[in-house]
């Protein structure tokens, strides 16, 4: 009974030295507590007033309708939200580059490896216009497809 705790005890002290070093080779630039504050309101950019243009305006980029109050104070809540980036203190930030922090990332040529394949891949989609899929507008909900019939 001894024994076997010695070489549990051992064991666990070896798998502890181990992910200590693997923690220094692969050491992280996140910190470990949080070092966020909460924004004040006050700083923050007013949100600008949308006229009926502007509304429509992004009904067209976005594929989403506002045409209600509810949508409209949806709209102002998310412009709000968004507004908090000016807060975000970029001083000294380098460009992010590669999500991989010890690696290079090598870019390679842009060169087809495979193509005429069109019919193929439109045959994916359940509407086609001019060689492109057809999407619903985003509030417009797509037909159920029944799973059943699909097998």
């Amino acid at each position: 009974m001894i024994a076997v705790t010695r070489i549990t005890a051992k064991s666990s002290t070896r798998n502890l030295r181990q992910k200590l070093q693997l923690n220094n080779y692969f050491s992280s630039k996140v910190p470990d507590e949080p070092t966020w504050v909460p924004i004040d309101k006050e700083k923050l950019p007013k949100v600008p007033e949308l006229d009926e243009a502007t509304v429509n305006h992004l009904e067209r980029l976005s594929l989403v309708k506002f045409n209600n109050q509810a949508g409209v104070e949806r709209l102002y809540k998310a412009i709000e939200y968004a507004n908090q980036l000016h807060m975000v203190d970029t001083e000294g930030v380098e460009p992010l580059d590669s999500v991989l922090e010890n690696r290079s990332v090598y870019l390679r040529e842009d060169k087809v490896t495979d193509g005429n394949c069109l019919k193929d891949i439109l045959q994916n989609a359940s509407l086609v216009v001019e060689d492109y899929f057809v999407a619903p507008p985003g509030n417009i909900p797509l037909k159920p497809v029944d799973k059943k019939s699909s097998k």
